[in-house]
C-alpha cells in the first residue's frame, strides 16, 4: 500500500486529513477585505508555495519585490518557498480561511471548527 501525500489540519485535539497534493489557501484580510491566495504543493515532508496572488495592497500587506502586477490582482513567488508548518489564527469575527482542491474550496470550519483555535497545516502522507 503507497502512501499518497496529503494535507493535515489540527487544532488542539483535532486532526484531519485531506488527500489531496496541491491546494489553494484563501483569507480576506480582516481590515482591508482585500483577499489573498497562496497556492501550495505537498512535497515530501514540506509545503512548497508555489505562488500567492494579492487582490490589492493596503495598510501592511504591500506586495514583495518581484511582484508583478496582471489584471487587477498582484503575483508573487517566494525566495524560500518551503514551510514545515503554516499556522493559522482563526477568529470568529472575521472571514474564515477557505481550502481549495481539485473538487472546489470550502471554508476551513468544514473539517475544524473556528472555534477549536490556531490550526496548523502541514504535508502528512495517507495510506491508498
Amino acid at each position: 500500500m503507497a502512501a499518497v501525500a496529503a494535507l493535515c489540519l489540527v487544532a488542539g485535539a483535532l486532526h484531519v486529513v485531506i488527500p489531496e497534493d496541491h491546494f489553494t489557501l484563501r483569507w480576506q484580510h480582516s481590515i482591508e477585505k482585500i483577499e489573498w491566495d497562496e497556492d501550495y504543493a505537498v512535497v515530501g515532508g514540506w509545503l512548497m508555495l508555489n505562488e500567492a496572488r494579492i487582490r490589492g495592497s493596503g495598510a501592511g500587506m504591500e506586495p514583495p519585490p518581484g511582484a508583478w502586477f496582471h489584471d487587477g490582482v498582484w503575483h508573487y513567488k517566494l525566495r524560500d518557498p518551503w514551510r514545515k508548518e503554516v499556522v493559522l489564527a482563526r477568529s470568529p469575527y472575521v472571514r474564515d480561511y477557505e481550502v481549495c482542491t481539485q473538487r472546489g474550496c470550502a471554508s476551513m470550519g468544514r473539517w475544524i471548527p473556528v472555534s477549536a483555535g490556531t490550526t496548523v497545516l502541514s504535508a502528512c502522507a495517507v495510506g491508498r
